[in-house]
């Protein structure tokens, strides 16, 4: 309904262009005849490339499809949320025995267009159409792919670390990988290249018929969230490269794209959110203990959007599931805390919310680049807007609570999984801690508002060491992941160890270590924080 919206907006806006021209024009134009101009402003040729990435950055169908391509795996490592299930006899992620059959999935949904999925395929078949057909501004697709790229293909790198990337679109290239570096720098110029080019089509609308997300195909707001973009892969890599990190940060604080004022979200086209499938249909993910731990402990008025009541009234009104434990049976703990409204009611799928905006320009704040503004004063507008995204009550007086600080878990069934909060954290923001103990506000603060997003999440505990997510109880990686250190990355997938194997051995050697998941990434530095 929505694209079907959007072909008759911009079908009145031609009729309205075309009852403008010369009457002359018109008695001298053949009526048989479809014209190059028509062409061009249906772009189909080019247009039609755009649904598969928009569908595969985050992939909401089939649900068992984003249960493998994202929640067995960087939901759950991220502590937002636990398995009940005891997948393949309890031998499975969550204790840390990587499977490489679920987790290929992750793979497949960015490279493999011969099932119709595929963010890279399209983004190189998107610029193959607009260099064959030579159309006038047909650049503006290829800049608008590349934003969509970068935005699935950082998702990407952030789990296994080196990809296919720049070298994609040369045939005789197309297998060899980047390290995460050059990819990642080539993510910022893709991005710089878009936000400058782009510019001079602001008002155009060819884009529209082929926009699947909330900004409705206007050029000016995809130059917003590209820059939006660029803000967050610059605090990914500011331990690691504080020059680049600084550079491309300070780039998108002073840039006229501006960021988003709303969450940045995709159509599903009529299917529910997978995770409402996956959690009140299947039962097979539930709250996570530091979800918890941490929303009681606060009293966090977000709490009952997120999650329901247990099933068990005998539980309270919220309970979670630690992650890593002995666990026989789905009856055991399948009747706690599953998903609540925000994802039941989901039409959208989200890639980005104002909210993270807002922190991100706090901890560029808290990092001292030029044009951030004030860390305080982030981080409070970061909390007020996610409260208002989910409708939730009394962030005036959350704001100020310099009391409540994360509860400790305790496990409804077995008291060997009851485990302290390794911290006490606290809502209201502290000017006169250190930078170390302010930046773990900001971070906990963004991790709940990110929710569901695991990726993202994942990505900045790694990155940070927040929110203190719980270490499992059962370690099953043989060695190859340390309990406390927790999963870093994912394993290369078998896929391209079997026919790409030259240049998945190159692409190991990039790493800071073996092919497991114990490996940290590239801006994963395991090092301080600042």
């Amino acid at each position: 309904m929505k694209r079907t919206i959007k072909y008759i907006q911009l079908l009145i806006i031609l009729i309205i262009i075309n009852a403008c021209t010369n009457d002359f024009a018109g008695i001298n134009t053949d009526p048989n005849k479809i014209s190059n101009e028509s062409l061009t402003q249906r772009n189909n040729h080019i247009g039609s490339r755009f649904s598969p990435m928009f569908s595969n950055v985050i992939r909401v169908e089939p649900a068992w499809n984003y249960q493998l391509q994202q929640n067995l795996n960087a939901d759950v490592f991220s502590g937002y949320m636990t398995s009940p299930t005891p997948f393949a006899g309890n031998i499975n992620n969550q204790t840390y025995a990587l499977v490489n059959g679920w987790n290929g999935f992750i793979w497949s949904d960015a490279y493999d267009a011969n099932n119709g999925n595929g963010v890279m395929p399209y983004a190189r078949g998107i610029k193959e159409q607009v260099e064959l057909t030579n159309s006038e501004g047909g650049e503006k697709f290829v800049f608008l792919a590349n934003i969509i790229k970068v935005m699935g293909m950082h998702r990407v790198s952030d789990v296994f670390g080196p990809i296919r990337y720049s070298k994609y679109d040369d045939y005789n290239t197309t297998g060899e990988y980047d390290s995460q570096e050059n990819a990642y720098k080539a993510f910022f110029k893709e991005l710089d290249e878009a936000i400058v080019g782009l510019k001079q089509y602001e008002g155009n609308v060819q884009f529209v018929p082929f926009d699947e997300s909330n900004l409705n195909g206007i050029i000016s707001s995809w130059r917003t969230f590209a820059n939006s973009l660029r803000l967050r892969l610059a605090i990914r890599v500011s331990k690691v490269d504080q020059a680049l990190a600084k550079i491309e940060g300070e780039k998108a604080l002073a840039s006229d794209a501006g960021f988003i004022t709303e969450a940045m979200t995709v159509d599903m086209g009529g299917f529910s959110h997978p995770l409402a499938t996956i959690s009140g249909t299947w039962g097979d993910i539930c709250m996570s203990a530091e979800m918890e731990a941490i929303l009681k402990g606060f009293n966090d008025g977000r709490i009952s959007e997120y999650f329901n009541a247990p099933a068990d009234v005998a539980l309270g009104t919220h309970k979670g599931v630690r992650q890593g434990i002995e666990i026989n049976a789905k009856s055991q703990y399948g009747s706690h805390s599953l998903l609540g409204n925000v994802v039941e009611s989901a039409t959208h799928k989200v890639w980005m919310t104002n909210a993270e905006v807002h922190f991100l320009k706090a901890e560029a704040a808290l990092r001292g680049w030029s044009g951030a503004g004030n860390a305080k004063m982030n981080y409070e507008e970061g909390v007020r807007v996610s409260f208002s995204q989910h409708g939730a009550s009394g962030v005036d007086a959350y704001l100020v609570d310099n009391t409540s600080t994360p509860a400790n878990f305790v496990d409804a069934l077995n008291t060997a999984n009851d485990i302290a909060y390794a911290s006490d954290v606290k809502i209201a923001y502290d000017n006169a801690a250190t930078q170390e103990e302010q930046l773990e506000q900001i971070i906990t603060q963004k991790w709940i508002a990110m929710f569901p997003d695991g990726q993202e999440a994942w990505s900045e505990f790694r990155r940070t060491g927040y929110p203190r997510v719980f270490p499992v109880v059962v370690n099953n990686s043989g060695g190859d992941i340390d309990t406390n250190t927790q999963v870093r990355r994912i394993n290369f997938v078998d896929s391209e160890k079997n026919t790409n194997t030259a240049n998945v051995t190159t692409a190991v050697g990039y790493l800071n270590g073996p092919d497991t998941g114990g490996t940290r990434l590239w801006w994963d530095t395991g090092m301080s924080n600042f």
